[in-house]
């Protein structure tokens, strides 16, 4: 009997310790800041009390490369070494060059992500870029921007204006570089998909605002299910915005919802004479992309605007199965838009 007692009191004493611990364990880590979620922005990211951030995709990155697929040769080149700003440039293969070396279009892209995920050197944009280098036959320059929350907007903008001015002036320089060799300066093109084609619209606002700061005009913009918002969105999508900018632009900022806070008149502003703008059916953004077209056309702004639409798909589908029929489909729009010699 007294041996089932030190038993017992053995027993009592250690789950007494093992609660203790566990309840002191819980304790520090409900208190521990680098453990308390500050803003959960699941599936993209979790940022703690701490500062830290929990990237939960888009963390993969591929190096450049001659592609195997397409021919198509990359290479990575830092724009700005105070802020890190890089870029990836791709070159079609050789013999889409001809003869006589034409020159080619350029198109800077700007990858989506919500402005706080993905890069220009994850594997998912390296083989887009390489399929559409090699389809459309142009120079690709893809914009490794910087990331909220640690980088709140405007700086993914700024990137975005220091990328357009550096191409400028490389093109111009006379180098011996990719862009300053085969690169047509009358035939550039900006595009991106969801918050890329954010990126891409306020690039091209801004560049018809400072149109003597560039020595190219845009001949192009390309919006693929680009990220735009509008006054009455959900909490979340609410949030998620003020998460992004951190709180600087509130839902009528034209920065997310041009269509409510830009006037007519202010649409011709727009540094492009061209926009292409996609929609994705099944794409909960569509009703504030497809307002977009209508303001733009309605706006007495001269130049022209296209709307492709894809049945039965979501967001940015055609970033994946690059061979499916509605992907090769959306990508010849693109190609066609870049090439249209009229």
């Amino acid at each position: 009997m007294a041996s089932s007692r030190a038993v017992l009191a053995l027993f009592l004493v250690t789950l007494v310790c093992s609660s203790t611990t566990l309840v002191s364990a819980l304790r520090s880590r409900a208190t521990d800041p680098n453990k308390e979620v500050k803003f959960d922005f699941t599936p993209f990211l979790i940022q703690y009390k701490s500062g830290r951030v929990q990237r939960l995709m888009g963390t993969t990155v591929v190096a450049p490369s001659v592609d195997s697929r397409t021919g198509v040769a990359s290479k990575d080149v830092v724009v700005d070494g105070s802020t890190g700003l890089a870029v990836r440039l791709y070159r079609p293969p050789r013999h889409r060059l001809g003869e006589r070396r034409r020159r080619l279009p350029v198109l800077i892209y700007f990858h989506g992500g919500a402005f706080v995920v993905e890069s220009a050197f994850d594997p998912v944009y390296h083989n887009y870029l390489n399929t559409l280098a090699a389809k459309a036959g142009v120079i690709a320059v893809s914009v490794n921007y910087r990331l909220a929350p640690e980088h709140p907007l405007p700086a993914a903008y700024d990137d975005a204006w220091t990328v357009l001015r550096w191409v400028s002036a490389d093109i111009r320089r006379g180098a011996d570089t990719w862009l300053a060799r085969l690169a047509d300066a009358s035939r550039l093109f900006v595009a991106g998909d969801s918050a890329g084609g954010n990126i891409a619209h306020n690039l091209a606002i801004r560049a018809g605002d400072n149109a003597a700061a560039t020595t190219i005009k845009i001949r192009g913009v390309a919006l693929l299910d680009p990220y735009f918002l509008g006054k009455y969105v959900d909490a979340s999508a609410e949030k998620a915005w003020g998460f992004i900018c951190a709180g600087r632009y509130g839902m009528d900022h034209p920065y997310v919802n041009p269509m409510a806070a830009l006037p007519a008149t202010a649409w011709r502003r727009l540094g492009s004479d061209r926009v292409l703008l996609t929609v994705s059916e099944q794409d909960r953004l569509g009703p504030f992309q497809r307002a977009y077209v209508e303001a733009l056309r309605g706006s007495g702004w001269s130049g022209q605007a296209q709307l492709y639409v894809t049945p039965g798909e979501g967001h940015c589908y055609f970033l994946n199965n690059l061979d499916s029929p509605k992907s090769a489909m959306h990508m010849a729009t693109l190609a066609a838009f870049i090439n249209r010699t009229t």
